[in-house]
């Protein structure tokens, strides 16, 4: 359906408007990874939505995800409710932790792995991706030990060390 308003046709703004999902109607049958949850609450299917996928996840206490990356999406993590603990990279060799009121921003094509840090607190997030179908490639990757720790360092946020 196109939304280009510049025609004399009214547009049906009760069927074409402000949609509201309800925490309980979110759709688990979209891509998954081994040791987590997701659901979906935005994408093309359920609203029609263009550009745009949302949904929730969850992590079990103490499990970790496995090595995934979402193609060319980019996506954002916003922790609900827990402790995250990241790993990227080719051999998931970088770490950072997030906690609840923290953003995470995953670029396309980077492997990643989500860690509930939390021994016995379930990981809430609410996850976006830049377009409305769930990308999810599945990847096998020898993880290091020790992964790097990467902070966040510019002019305003200074290394915490």
């Amino acid at each position: 359906m196109s939304h280009d308003h510049s025609h004399d046709a009214p547009v049906d703004w009760k069927l074409n408007g402000v949609r509201v999902i309800r925490g309980d109607q979110l759709d688990t049958n979209t891509a998954q990874t081994p040791g987590m949850n997701r659901a979906a609450a935005i994408d093309l299917a359920r609203v029609g939505a263009q550009k745009i996928w949302a949904g929730t996840v969850n992590i079990h206490a103490n499990a970790k995800t496995g090595a995934h990356h979402h193609g060319a999406l980019e996506s954002v993590i916003y922790v609900v409710r827990g402790k995250a603990r990241m790993r990227w990279g080719e051999a998931l060799e970088y770490v950072a932790e997030a906690q609840a009121g923290d953003f995470i921003f995953v670029p396309p094509y980077v492997p990643h792995q989500e860690i509930n840090a939390s021994p016995d607190e379930t990981l809430e997030c609410v996850l976006v991706r830049s377009d409305n179908q769930a990308v999810v490639v599945n990847l096998d990757i020898d993880a290091v030990e020790q992964p790097e720790a990467v902070y966040w360092v510019d002019p305003i946020h200074k290394h915490p060390g």
